[in-house]
């Protein structure tokens, strides 16, 4: 939790690798890394090279992280923004995003920005907060998301979206996109285990328990999307 800067990341990127297929060697990007806690994860698990690029977290940083997990040998620090990225195409094996992709990822222009940096028949998989229905269709963001999350809500899709987003391009081609049934209820436990921890700012956290307490999963979840560049 020392490193937490969203929900439950390691949960998440468990359950999105299972869409996904990485093996010992291959060099990944771990796109919006954050503090560092998925890049170590990719690195321990999986036995792959990583590249770990945040824009909030300074490089130093997150080596630190890695130095202290054993993994430096292995995992690289980039400090970049997700439309500038430093890397020739045809970086990576994979592309994984946890909890990130919807801060940059819903343009319609990004897919064919980011899968330039992937190899032919590379791997892109997304995490990312869900909506079991359209902001669009239901004609309103629902009043309990709006409090906490306001206008950024419409970031937010169904799995669904996803699919047609990716798939109508023929960049890609989609292997699965898919909503976490119970995503809401992971959020929410590791939300208050992080409240438990008597964080300094406490706000933030209790307006998430009350978000997700509200929703109690009608509309609230995470889509898991992965696909592989045609």
């Amino acid at each position: 939790m020392g490193l937490d800067m969203g929900p439950n990341p390691l949960w998440l990127l468990e359950d999105l690798s299972r869409d996904l297929d990485l093996r010992p060697g291959m060099r990944v990007l771990d796109l919006g890394s954050g503090k560092g806690a998925t890049s170590v994860f990719l690195a321990r698990e999986f036995g792959v090279q990583v590249v770990a690029a945040d824009l909030w977290i300074e490089a130093e940083v997150a080596e630190e992280v890695f130095a202290g997990a054993g993994v430096s040998q292995q995992v690289t620090a980039v400090n970049a923004e997700a439309h500038a990225l430093p890397f020739e195409p045809g970086s990576f094996d994979a592309v994984v995003s946890i909890d990130a992709y919807e801060y940059f990822g819903t343009a319609d222009g990004y897919l064919a920005y980011i899968t330039r940096f992937l190899k032919p028949g590379g791997q892109l998989g997304v995490a990312t907060p869900a909506m079991t229905a359209e902001v669009r269709d239901l004609g309103a963001i629902p009043p309990h998301i709006k409090a906490l999350v306001g206008w950024e809500a419409i970031a937010w899709h169904t799995a669904e979206w996803w699919r047609f987003q990716w798939d109508i391009t023929e960049l890609v081609t989609v292997t699965a996109a898919r909503l976490q049934p119970e995503g809401w209820r992971d959020w929410l436990l590791w939300t208050r285990a992080c409240l438990a921890a008597d964080p300094p700012d406490r706000s933030s956290l209790e307006g998430t328990i009350a978000m997700l307490e509200a929703d109690q999963g009608e509309f609230l979840s995470f889509a898991l999307v992965s696909a592989r560049k045609n």
